[in-house]
């Protein structure tokens, strides 16, 4: 009896992973536009024909590389916003999880940087400023939330400080290295002491 023929699906799956890999990485270092698809399909070792068995388009990449990192990164602030931390826990949770986002996911962070201004002008791509609004009310959310229990100053602007927090974090992309000799949970905590606590020593 001829067994029947072994299930492919997972090696497609696998092979998905790898070229959209490829693809971020190109995607990160040269920029969309500089990038082809004939650029791809050679770091990939393959004809450029052949990655249309793949994917339809350059932008079908982009997008698929962008959904699934934005998903899982939203995906976690929504739980952490939602998990009853105090104000002060919620912010620390917030930031150490976008900084896991550019170890994790470096590639696709930088492409987001460099790329959201462009992308949003094209309709695919209508869910970037979306998630930028979520994203936005998100974080403003939890720090008028601190300024009301007492957890951050009254003082504060509210949209000054999120503004700061929003640039100054995602920044590290262009400096941060995965692998490196500093660690992401380092930068996380450093970062975190700064904007809290302050550079001043206590005893001054």
């Amino acid at each position: 009896m001829t067994p029947p023929p072994a299930d492919d699906t997972s090696g497609k799956s696998g092979r998905r992973t790898e070229l959209l890999d490829i693809a971020a990485t190109l995607f990160a270092e040269r920029g969309l536009r500089a990038t082809t698809v004939r650029d791809i399909a050679d770091a990939a070792g393959i004809l450029s024909g052949s990655l249309y068995h793949h994917f339809d388009s350059k932008e079908s990449m982009v997008d698929e590389i962008l959904r699934g990192f934005l998903d899982d990164l939203f995906g976690k602030y929504r739980e952490i916003v939602a998990s009853g931390l105090d104000s002060r826990a919620t912010l620390e949770a917030l930031v150490t999880t976008s900084y896991e986002a550019i170890d994790a996911s470096h590639s696709a962070v930088a492409i987001y940087q460099d790329e959201v201004k462009h992308l949003v002008a094209n309709e695919r791509f209508a869910y970037l400023s979306e998630l930028n609004t979520e994203f936005r009310e998100l974080w403003i959310g939890v720090l008028e939330a601190g300024v009301k229990d007492g957890s951050f100053r009254s003082d504060i602007d509210v949209e000054l400080a999120f503004r700061f927090l929003r640039d100054t974090a995602w920044v590290a992309v262009r400096w941060y290295r995965p692998g490196g000799s500093v660690t992401v949970d380092t930068v996380a905590k450093q970062y975190l002491s700064i904007v809290l606590d302050g550079l001043a020593s206590p005893h001054n």
